[in-house]
């Protein structure tokens, strides 16, 4: 149903699909309130990533991991400035494919191509959890990574279990510029001006709280937080609020890890609230 959001201010961290995020709260009448977390840039050097996509085309992986859909989009973005793309989806179409949630299989279904395997949990642990029931004895694996994370268990596990592993990491985030935006959000968040704030990935909780305690807003942030709907796609975003002493107020039911899911169940969440008057 339209207009479910009607009078409500929604504050969306999104990054990587913040366009699309924002068209499907604005159609179901929300006022989008937007404050990226950071913004994506390529690898600043790209040689190490040609020359992964070079590896690959050579000799095409036995197994190919990939944990964002931002991954496969930059190395795709890469492979076509050199001409290289047709070969590489040749190459990649005769690896063994996993991925790490569904986003990564989206960006596959954009060259032509699906996943055999994807986690249950759209998490590192349920990688390791998925390809540790796998024999991957001398099987060569390419894996592509994200910024800001400690990838070595990952890695770890895959080598323990016998696999030639050979990692790119296509891209990488500038968070400086964002870091007034957030704190404007964090103003507004305590001051009552929000009436939900939507999680996507787990990156936004750790950059909220790192950003709060630079700028010595955290306890304004946990106040602002206290007063506002906390939404969350997954459990991976929910792990990380509890972690940081947070709780979640609503996130998709039956694993629906979702964008409109998540919207939906937002929704119905509002609906139950009094509205918010502090404007």
């Amino acid at each position: 149903m339209a207009d479910r959001l009607n009078g409500t201010r929604i504050l969306i961290l999104e990054t990587r699909e913040e366009a699309q995020f924002s068209k499907l709260l604005a159609e179901q009448g929300a006022e989008v309130v937007q404050c990226p977390m950071f913004t994506i840039e390529d690898a600043p050097d790209p040689a190490p990533v040609e020359a992964w996509i070079r590896r690959g085309i050579d000799r095409p992986f036995d197994d190919l991991v990939l944990m964002t859909g931002e991954g496969l989009r930059r190395i795709m973005k890469l492979a076509r400035a050199r001409g290289l793309d047709q070969a590489l989806v040749a190459s990649l179409a005769k690896s063994r494919k996993f991925t790490r949630g569904p986003k990564p299989g989206k960006a596959l279904r954009e060259i032509g191509l699906e996943a055999q395997q994807t986690t249950e949990k759209p998490t590192t642990e349920g990688v390791i959890e998925m390809l540790g029931k796998l024999d991957l004895t001398g099987r060569r694996l390419g894996l592509q990574l994200y910024p800001d994370k400690d990838h070595s268990a990952l890695t770890g596990a895959l080598s323990a279990q016998g696999a030639e592993v050979d990692t790119v990491l296509p891209y990488v985030y500038d968070s400086k510029a964002a870091d007034a935006n957030i704190v404007a959000a964090i103003d507004d968040m305590a001051k009552g001006r929000i009436d939900s704030i939507a999680l996507t990935n787990l990156g936004q909780v750790r950059r909220l709280i790192e950003t709060a305690k630079t700028h010595g807003s955290e306890a304004k942030l946990r106040a602002g937080l206290e007063r506002t709907l906390i939404a969350s796609v997954g459990p991976a975003v929910s792990g990380e609020l509890a972690a940081q002493g947070l709780r979640t107020d609503v996130s998709p039911a039956d694993e629906a890890y979702f964008m409109r899911p998540l919207i939906s169940a937002m929704a119905t969440a509002l609906a139950e609230r009094k509205p918010s008057t502090a404007r």
